[in-house]
C-alpha cells in the first residue's frame, strides 16, 4: 500500500514508511524556513506552536509538553530518551527534514520503537538453501511521539511541536527497563572495570556480577551480559589490531615454501581485512585427517575472554591415544554465519569427508553451524565445559549445598541406562529446589547432546566415560596463555607441532621395541599385543584381566543368538547383558563400550572366555587402534582385508566346530548308553575326517580366504562300498562342448586362486615395507634428537 506525499503550501509533509522496519533510517525532507512555524506535522494547529511560551524551571520528573524549549537537537533527544525510561519504553529516531536553503536539519521526530510495522524485504521461506528463522515481532503500530524543530536558525534552540503521550502496549517495569535497546549504554567508569577484569582473566559472567555488586544492582548497571560480551569482542578486536597480518604472511612464506605446496589456508572476505577469520591447515593436519579423522574435538578453550588469542583448533586422536592437529581458524568474528563459513572451508579442506562424531562447546551458535554443515555427524557437547559452567551457573548451590557437585556428577557419569538417569536427574533437581533453575532447564533439554548414556552408541575413540581423556587436552597445552599474542603463537605454533611430533615417534619407537609384560596364558592376549599399540594394549589387557572376575550365565537362547547375564559373582544387581552370534562371532553389550570407544569391554571377553574364544575376531580390530594404523592406505581395500579374512575363517571354522564338539560332551555324559553312543560318533568322525584330510586336494576347490567353493564340474562322493573314495567325478552323458566349458572353468579358478595367493605376499611385503619405513624414522629421529643434546 502506497501513500501520496501532503502537500501544505511550500512544504511537503512524507510519511515516514521506513518505520515499518526493524531498523529505521533517518527520512529527511528539505522545507522552507519561513513556513516553519505555520505549519506543524500534527494534523491541528497548537497554540504553543505558533505563540512562544517561556519554559518552567527544569525538572527531571517532567513529561514533555507542546512549546517546550531545548538549547540542541541532542538535549531533546536524551530529555525524551530519559523520560521513557522513567516511563518504561525505548525510543528511536524516526524522521528528520532538512532547510531547503542550505540542507541544515531543522526537525525531528522521536518516537516508540514500537511504532509502525514491519515489512519483509523476503519472502518467506528459504534462504541460500536453508529455512530463514523467524524473528519476534516486536512492532505494533504505537502512536506515542515527540516531534521537535528548530525555533529560528539565530538562536538554535529547538521548541516541542508535537507530542503523544499514550502507547498501545504494556510498558515495562522499572526492574526491567535496562533491557530496552535505547537505554542499555556501557558507561566509561564501566569500561574500565571490564578492562581490569578482562585482563585479570575473568569471563563475562564474572564480570557482570561484579558490575551488579558495584552499582547496587543489574537495573542501575544500565546494560546487560550480551552487551559486555560485545564491548569485550571488539576491545579484543583493537587489541589485535593489525597483527592478523603477520599470520596472513606467516601462511604465505609457508606456502610459497616447495617442501609445504599442499599448505591450506582460507581468510574470511578481503585477505587484506585485518578483521577477517582465517583458517589454515598443514600438509600433516590434513594427512592425519585420512587416517583418523574419525572424531573430531573443535577446541574453543582459547575463544575465551581469558585469552588475548581468540583461536581454535580442530583435534582428534591418533594411535596412540594421543591429540593429532586437523587444522586451525583465528576468530575475530564469531557470528553464525562465521562459524559456518569456517566449517564448511575446513571440510573442504579435509577432502569432503565428514566425520563419525564432533565435539563442541555447549554454545548456541556453533550448534547452528555444525547443524548445517555437518548434518549426518553426531555432535556431542564437551561435558568438562559444562561441568565447569555449573561451578559459575551455580555457585550459590555449591556454596550452600558442598555434596551437590558430587552428586551431579554421579547422576550424569554412573546411571546405565536413560531410565536411571532421567530418575536421578528428577530426584536430585527436587532435593535441591531447582526444577525452576533456568541454566539446568537448558542442560535437560540439551541432554542428548552431553549425557554419556545417550551418546554410548557413537564413536568417540575415548576409553572411559568417567574419566577426562588426555586427548581432550588442547593440543596447545603449554604453548598458549593468557599473554600470548598473536605475533608470539606464530613461533610457539611451529614449537608445538614439532613437540607432538616427537612424541608421536617416541610412541612408535616404544610400540616396535619394547614387548609389553603378558599377564594371562590367553592367545588372545599375545593376539592383542602384537596388534595394538603400546597404550591401547594396556588399555586391552586391563579389561581382559578383568574378566577373572566375572561370571557369564545364560539367560536366554533363541537360534544362533545367545544372552548372557555378565556381573562379579555375588553383584548381580550390576549385571550387564550381552548378546552373541556364535556362528558370526558377533557380540554387542549393554555397556556400547565397542561402539564408544573402539576396544571390547570385559563383558564380551567374558563371554568369549567362557564360549572358548580363543582370539579376536578381525571385525573387533579398529585399524585406527593399531600399529599399522597408518600403514596400507594407497591399497585396495579387498587387498587390505585379504589377510584378516584368512584368518577370521579359520578362527570362525575352528570356534564353530569347537562348539558342536562341546554340545555332544554335553549331551554324551548323562547316561552311559548315550556316551557309548557319543564316543562311537566321534570316533566315525574322527575317521572320515582323517580320510578327507587325506584327499584333500581333490575333495574340493578352497580359496584363500578358506570358503569352500563346491562349482558344478563335477559332484564330491565318498564310495563307503568298497571303502575308498571314488574321487572327482565327470557326468557321463556330457558332450564335448560342455567338457570344454567345465575344463576352462577350472583352469579360471585355478587362475583366480594364484591370484589371490600373490595379493596376500604382496600386501605382506608391502607391510614389511612400511615397518621399515618407520623404524627408519625412528631412528632419524633418534639422530636428531642425539644432535640437539
Amino acid at each position: 500500500m502506497e501513500f501520496e506525499p501532503l502537500s501544505l503550501g511550500n512544504e511537503v509533509i512524507e510519511f515516514d514508511m521506513m518505520g515499518l522496519a526493524d531498523d529505521a533510517m533517518d527520512i529527511e525532507h528539505p522545507v522552507d524556513e519561513d513556513d516553519l512555524l505555520d505549519n506543524s506535522t500534527s494534523t491541528t494547529t497548537s497554540a504553543s506552536a505558533l505563540f512562544y511560551i517561556p519554559p518552567p524551571p527544569p525538572d527531571t520528573n517532567l513529561e514533555p509538553y507542546e512549546g517546550m524549549e531545548f538549547e540542541s537537537e541532542e538535549a531533546a533527544k536524551a530529555f525524551y530518551n530519559s523520560y521513557a525510561r522513567r516511563v518504561g519504553f525505548s525510543t528511536r529516531v524516526s524522521m528528520s527534514r532538512r532547510s531547503r536553503r542550505d540542507g541544515a536539519i531543522i526537525q525531528r521526530s522521536f518516537v516508540c520503537a514500537k511504532e509502525g510495522f514491519r515489512v519483509d524485504k523476503d519472502k518467506p521461506g528459504r534462504v541460500d538453501g536453508r529455512v530463514k528463522r523467524p524473528r519476534a515481532e516486536t512492532r505494533v503500530g504505537c502512536k506515542a511521539m515527540l516531534v521537535v524543530k528548530i525555533q529560528d536558525s539565530h538562536s538554535g534552540r529547538w521548541l516541542v511541536s508535537n507530542f503523544i503521550k499514550e502507547h498501545n502496549h504494556e510498558l515495562v517495569p522499572p526492574d526491567k527497563v535496562h533491557c530496552l535497546r535505547s537505554h542499555r549504554h556501557v558507561s566509561g567508569s564501566a569500561k574500565s572495570l571490564i578492562d581490569t577484569l578482562q585482563g585479570a582473566g575473568i569471563g563475562p559472567s564474572g564480570i557482570m556480577s561484579a558490575l551488579i555488586k558495584e552499582y547496587g544492582g543489574i537495573s542501575n548497571v544500565g546494560f546487560t551480559e550480551r552487551d559486555c560480551r560485545n564491548y569485550m569482542r571488539s576491545s579484543r578486536q583493537r587489541t589485535l589490531g593489525g597483527d592478523t597480518q603477520l599470520l596472513l604472511d606467516y601462511l604465505r612464506n609457508r606456502q610459497a615454501v616447495a617442501q609445504n605446496p599442499s599448505l591450506f589456508y582460507a581468510v574470511q572476505g578481503d585477505e587484506d581485512q585485518c578483521m577477517s577469520n582465517i583458517f589454515w591447515a598443514d600438509p600433516k593436519a590434513r594427512t592425519n585427517y585420512t587416517y583418523f579423522g574419525d572424531t573430531v574435538t573443535f577446541d574453543t578453550t582459547y575463544r575465551s575472554n581469558r585469552y588475548r588469542l581468540p583461536f581454535a583448533p580442530f583435534t582428534g586422536v591418533n594411535h596412540h591415544g594421543q591429540p593429532v592437529l586437523f587444522g586451525c581458524a583465528l576468530l575475530i568474528n564469531e557470528s553464525e554465519a562465521s562459524f559456518v563459513w569456517l566449517f564448511k572451508t575446513w571440510l573442504e579442506a579435509m577432502s569432503g569427508r565428514p566425520p563419525v562424531s564432533i565435539t563442541t562447546d555447549h554454545d548456541r551458535v556453533i550448534r547452528l553451524a555444525v547443524t548445517q554443515v555437518l548434518p549426518e555427524t553426531r555432535h556431542r557437547f564437551c561435558k568438562w565445559h559444562i561441568f565447569k559452567e555449573c561451578q559459575e551457573k551455580l555457585s550459590h548451590v555449591l556454596s550452600e549445598h558442598p555434596n551437590f557437585e558430587a552428586e551431579l556428577h554421579k547422576c550424569v557419569n554412573m546411571t546405565e541406562s536413560i531410565e536411571e538417569f532421567e530418575s536421578c536427574w528428577l530426584s536430585l533437581i527436587d532435593r535441591y529446589d531447582l526444577r525452576e533453575h533456568e541454566w539446568l532447564q537448558t542442560i535437560y533439554v540439551d541432554r542428548r547432546q552431553w549425557v554419556p548414556v545417550y551418546l554410548r552408541d557413537t564413536f568417540f575413540a575415548e576409553m572411559s566415560i568417567t574419566q577426562r581423556s588426555d586427548s581432550i587436552n588442547s593440543y596447545f597445552d603449554g604453548y598458549v596463555n593468557a599473554s600470548t599474542t598473536l605475533q608470539l603463537f606464530v613461533k610457539q605454533y611451529e614449537k608445538a607441532l614439532e613437540s607432538r611430533y616427537e612424541k608421536e615417534v617416541k610412541a612408535d619407537y616404544d610400540t616396535i621395541n619394547t614387548a609389553p609384560v603378558l599377564k594371562t596364558p590367553s592367545p588372545m592376549e599375545k593376539q592383542a599385543a602384537e596388534l595394538y599399540t603400546r597404550k591401547l594394549f594396556m588399555k586391552f589387557q586391563e579389561e581382559l584381566v578383568e574378566t577373572m572376575t566375572f561370571l557369564a550365565t545364560k539367560v536366554d537362547e533363541e537360534e544362533a543368538i545367545t544372552t548372557y547375564q555378565v556381573a562379579k559373582f555375588g553383584e548381580d544387581h550390576e549385571a550387564y547383558f550381552v548378546t552373541f552370534n556364535f556362528h558370526e562371532m558377533k557380540a554387542t553389550c549393554s555397556c556400547q563400550m565397542f561402539e564408544f570407544s573402539g576396544l571390547l569391554c570385559r563383558h564380551i571377553l567374558t563371554v568369549f572366555r567362557v564360549t572358548n574364544v580363543l582370539t579376536l575376531p578381525s571385525h573387533y580390530v579398529l585399524k585406527r587402534w593399531t600399529r599399522n594404523a597408518k600403514s596400507g592406505v594407497i591399497l585396495e581395500e579387498r587387498a587390505s582385508n585379504l589377510l584378516n579374512g584368512s584368518r577370521e575363517s579359520l578362527t570362525v571354522r575352528y570356534n564353530n566346530l569347537r562348539s558342536e564338539a562341546l554340545k555332544y560332551v554335553d549331551e554324551g555324559v548323562k547316561t552311559a548308553e548315550i556316551y557309548n553312543v557319543a564316543a562311537g560318533a566321534l570316533q566315525e568322525a574322527a575317521n572320515k575326517v582323517a580320510l578327507a584330510k587325506k584327499n584333500s586336494g581333490k575333495s574340493a576347490f578352497v580359496n584363500a580366504t578358506g570358503r569352500e567353493d563346491h562349482s558344478n564340474q563335477g559332484s564330491v562322493a565318498f564310495n563307503t562300498c568298497g571303502g575308498h573314495q571314488s574321487g572327482l567325478e565327470q557326468p557321463l552323458s556330457v558332450d564335448e562342448p560342455d567338457r570344454k566349458i567345465q575344463k576352462l572353468l577350472r583352469q579360471l579358478e585355478r587362475a583366480r586362486r594364484k591370484c589371490e595367493v600373490y595379493r596376500a605376499n604382496l600386501l605382506s611385503v608391502l607391510k614389511d615395507i612400511e615397518d621399515q619405513k618407520l623404524q627408519l624414522s625412528v631412528k632419524v629421529q633418534n639422530i636428531k634428537l642425539g644432535m640437539k643434546d
